[in-house]
């Protein structure tokens, strides 16, 4: 969904204006993320322009019947999955992309995913005091709401946990800013981006809150860990889990989640998260979306 905000050429040049409370750090961000899609629209409406009838593809019947498969509709700036290399973000492979992000430790050998969100987002592989900085904001955003925390714990344990999962991500849906902008009226089209920027940015701070508590209600004694600040956001996450206080589980959890943050744009979770946010759904649904689509035993 913000992707496609962002490059849109129906939405002209991005405005400027950024929410007076934003850290300094997604300040930076946005300014990156309104640079690099002022770049890019350009390069879309010279493409719209000069080659809107080129065909790129046959379909087939069977492509149709066989619910779209193989067919080229969709366009994927951050991630591409190459058939020998596997996948790519930003053209780096992920052996590279983990060699070149700033650490947890001086010695460690596994990059931070929250510098993979960076890397995604800008095309820039970011500096040590960035990942820091940016990992202190998720922090600040992590909390959550005591109705939310009401509404999972309600669930029974015996509920599977990805449908507890999507359940606590749509609790936190009525906090959407972008959606409580929108209601009011008058939000602009090219500003739009920034407040589904930050829904995402709340939603990827709050998430990991939300699966521990999930797993610690479904696999154990229902005690939750209190998240800790000196951690990153994966090893925060390693630790709210309770499986071990390993460093290498720490490690194994980061590498873990930098391999998944990006897919392309075709595989079921993540053309459903595209799909429900084309219709200005905030990122609460249409993660909420994504997270069903990827509990099917297909995905």
């Amino acid at each position: 969904m913000l992707s496609r905000q962002l490059l849109s050429p129906r939405i002209g040049i991005l405005g400027s204006r950024f929410y007076h409370h934003a850290a300094p750090v997604i300040q930076e961000l946005k300014t990156k993320v309104e640079h690099l899609a002022a770049r890019e629209q350009p390069r879309l409406l010279d493409i719209k322009k000069k080659y809107k009838d080129v065909v790129i593809g046959d379909v087939t019947a069977g492509m149709v019947v066989g619910g779209m498969r193989g067919i080229k509709a969709m366009i994927t700036d951050t991630s591409d999955l190459d058939p020998v290399e596997g996948i790519r973000y930003r053209g780096m492979t992920l052996k590279e992309v983990n060699a070149a992000l700033p650490k947890a430790q001086p010695n460690g050998k596994i990059g931070l995913p929250e510098g993979a969100f960076w890397l995604l987002m800008t095309g820039e592989v970011p500096t040590p005091e960035i990942v820091s900085n940016l990992n202190e904001e998720m922090h600040r955003r992590s909390w959550l709401p005591a109705d939310v925390i009401e509404a999972i714990d309600a669930l029974p344990t015996s509920m599977h946990p990805m449908t507890q999962l999507a359940i606590g991500i749509l609790a936190m849906q009525p906090y959407s800013q972008f959606t409580q902008k929108h209601s009011q009226g008058g939000l602009a089209k090219k500003d739009y981006w920034e407040y589904i920027l930050d829904d995402a940015i709340t939603l990827i701070a709050r998430v990991p809150q939300v699966a521990a508590r999930v797993y610690r209600r479904s696999f154990y004694d229902g005690i939750f860990i209190e998240t800790d600040p000196h951690l990153d956001w994966a090893g925060n996450f390693a630790n709210m889990l309770g499986v071990s206080e390993d460093d290498n589980f720490k490690e194994a959890t980061r590498l873990y989640l930098t391999m998944h943050a990006d897919h392309e744009g075709g595989n079921v979770s993540s053309h459903t998260t595209h799909l429900v946010g084309s219709a200005l759904a905030d990122p609460f649904y249409a993660w909420a979306a994504g997270i069903c689509g990827l509990a099917g035993p297909l995905h």
